[in-house]
């Protein structure tokens, strides 16, 4: 059994751009909920974990937030400081930050436990460094997920591709339902205080062409094996994508792709 975290890092190194250029918007739509949920405003010192291209960092520092970012990956991070100029912004990685115990005020983290190997741990770091009370919030991908984002996954089995065994698996000890209630438990597990969580849904629009581009440029673990793949393989994959999408198309002519995600907050420990 592979390591999670360090499968992320290989999955997601120089694939900033092709990211911002695909998935990145369908991973933003959380945005505002996960920064109302710490309280995001002018005077707050918010730490930004896994800030990818920076969508969520953009969006504190509009909202007159002292913003400070970090990523695993430094392509991620030249995006972000490109992007985002007026926040510090850096390269680090859960679960062990380089920060000091309760150096921010809030601290979240969009769809980042999904790529951690230690999520229970990396929970308890976000604690660790945010103020005793300081609110924390964080999403996951639900499970099930919605049928949108289960389209490139569809098209690869047509394609007579196994995908299930992809990625690594967490230890058992390390794992949790993707659930409200197994978000819940995790957070209370890490010491986080007062948790919950609540299920966000929400319809992705994009053009086939956009979608389709984020897997053949290897984005994520999904877009890792499309890459992997022979061209003949990559190209039956697209025909049963091409297809499945069908299922999709709105009036406009673009996807209209459900998902569904968890929303969890709570505070840092005393």
């Amino acid at each position: 059994m592979g390591d999670l975290g360090e499968s992320a890092r290989s999955v997601w190194s120089g694939r900033a751009a092709a990211y911002a250029e695909s998935f990145a918007a369908v991973c933003a739509y959380p945005i505002g909920d996960l920064l109302d949920a710490v309280g995001a405003g002018p005077g707050v010192h918010l730490l930004d974990v896994g800030t990818g291209s920076g969508n969520v960092a953009a969006e504190a520092c509009a909202r007159g937030a002292r913003v400070t970012a970090v990523d695993a990956d430094p392509g991620m991070v030249q995006l972000t400081a490109k992007a985002v100029p007026s926040a510090e912004v850096g390269v680090a990685e859960l679960p062990v930050l380089p920060f000091a115990d309760d150096a921010f005020d809030v601290v979240t983290a969009n769809f980042v436990l999904d790529h951690v190997g230690r999520p229970r741990c990396s929970l308890a770091e976000l604690g660790r460094v945010a103020r005793p009370g300081g609110r924390i919030a964080v999403t996951v991908w639900a499970v099930p997920g919605g049928a949108g984002r289960a389209l490139l996954g569809r098209a690869i089995e047509a394609a007579g591709v196994r995908h299930d065994g992809h990625r690594p698996v967490l230890a058992s000890e390390d794992d949790f339902p993707r659930t409200e209630q197994g978000l819940v438990g995790l957070m209370r597990d890490a010491g986080i205080s007062d948790p919950s969580c609540r299920t966000i849904t929400w319809d992705h629009h994009v053009s086939a062409e956009e979608w389709w581009h984020g897997a053949a440029s290897g984005v994520g673990f999904i877009g890792h094996l499309v890459a992997a793949q022979t061209p003949e393989t990559r190209a039956e994959i697209k025909r049963h994508f091409d297809l499945l999408s069908a299922e999709f198309i709105g009036p406009d002519g673009r996807l209209v792709l459900p998902h569904r995600a968890l929303l969890a907050m709570g505070n840092a420990g005393a």
